[in-house]
C-alpha cells in the first residue's frame, strides 16, 4: 500500500524515512546550508537519486511546518513528474476538476487538493496556455509538488475506474454526506465550476454523488469551501483508520 502523501521537516524525520525505505520523492534544501545533519542527508538522498532542489529561505519559511523552518524538507509519496498511469494505480485520492472557469479558482483548487496531500490533480476547463500559467501560479506553484494534468474529464474518469478507483462527485444532487461515505479507498473526486456545476453527463459516470449539508439561503459553498470539507472529513477518516 502507497503512504499518504505527506512532508518530512529535518534532518532527522528524512533519515527515518530512508531507514524505512518510505518512497521519498524529493528534497527542498537551504541555498546556504549550516546544519552537518542536513548536509548528511542530502549527501544520501543524492546517492539514492533522488532529486535535490536548491530553495530560498522565504520558500523554506513558507512551506515548513516547525518555526524555525527546517533547512531541509522532504516529500513522500508520488513523484511531482509522475504519470497518469502511476498515480491512479496508487492507493490515494486524485481530484478532477470540471469546466472552471477562471485560472485564480483553478490555482486555489490545486493549491486545497496539494495541501490535503493528494496524489495528483485532474483539470478539464477552457484555460489556454497562459490560463494555465496564471492557475499555477495562485497555486503557490503546487505542481512543484504534485502531478497536474490538463486532461478531459471523460477521459480522466475512464481511466480511474479502469485503474479500479471509485469516482465521486461533489455536487448538491447528491443524497449522501461526505461522513456517510468511506473517503479512505483509492479515489477520484469530482468538483464543478463556479456558475453551471459538474455536467449532467458527468454525473452520471459518477459511482456516488456526494452533498455537502447547507443552511443558509446562498445556494453553495465556494469551491475551495466544499473541497476543505471534504478533504477534511478524508484526512479524520485515515487519522481514525491508522490508530
Amino acid at each position: 500500500m502507497n503512504p499518504i502523501r505527506h512532508q518530512l521537516s529535518g534532518a532527522e524525520e528524512i533519515d527515518r524515512a530512508l531507514d524505512r525505505d518510505e518512497p521519498v520523492r524529493l528534497l527542498l534544501v537551504a541555498e546556504e546550508i549550516s546544519d552537518p545533519a542536513a548536509r548528511a542527508v542530502v549527501e544520501r538522498a543524492l546517492a539514492r537519486a533522488i532529486p535535490v532542489r536548491p530553495t530560498s529561505a522565504r520558500s523554506l519559511w513558507r512551506l515548513s511546518k516547525t518555526d524555525p523552518p527546517a533547512e531541509v524538507l522532504g516529500l513522500v509519496g508520488p513523484p511531482p513528474d509522475a504519470s497518469q498511469e502511476a498515480v491512479l494505480a496508487g492507493d490515494g485520492c486524485a481530484w478532477l476538476l470540471v469546466g472552471l472557469a477562471y485560472p485564480g479558482n483553478t490555482g486555489f483548487a490545486i493549491r486545497a487538493a496539494e495541501v490535503s496531500g493528494a496524489d495528483a490533480v485532474f483539470v478539464d476547463g477552457a484555460l489556454l496556455h497562459e490560463g494555465r500559467r496564471e492557475a499555477l501560479r495562485a497555486s503557490m506553484r503546487a505542481d512543484r509538488f504534485l502531478p497536474v494534468f490538463w486532461e478531459p474529464a471523460r477521459e480522466a474518469i475512464g481511466a480511474a475506474k479502469a485503474a479500479g478507483r471509485r469516482v465521486v462527485a461533489i455536487e448538491d444532487t447528491g443524497d449522501r454526506s461526505p461522513w456517510e461515505i468511506d473517503l479512505t479507498a483509492p479515489l477520484l473526486l469530482v468538483v464543478g465550476g463556479e456558475r453551471h456545476g459538474i455536467p449532467h453527463e458527468i454525473q452520471e459516470t459518477c459511482d456516488a454523488i456526494l452533498r455537502i449539508p447547507m443552511h443558509g439561503f446562498i445556494p453553495s459553498y465556494n469551491l475551495q469551501a466544499a473541497m476543505s470539507i471534504v478533504v477534511g472529513e478524508r484526512l479524520r477518516q485515515l487519522e481514525a483508520k491508522n490508530r
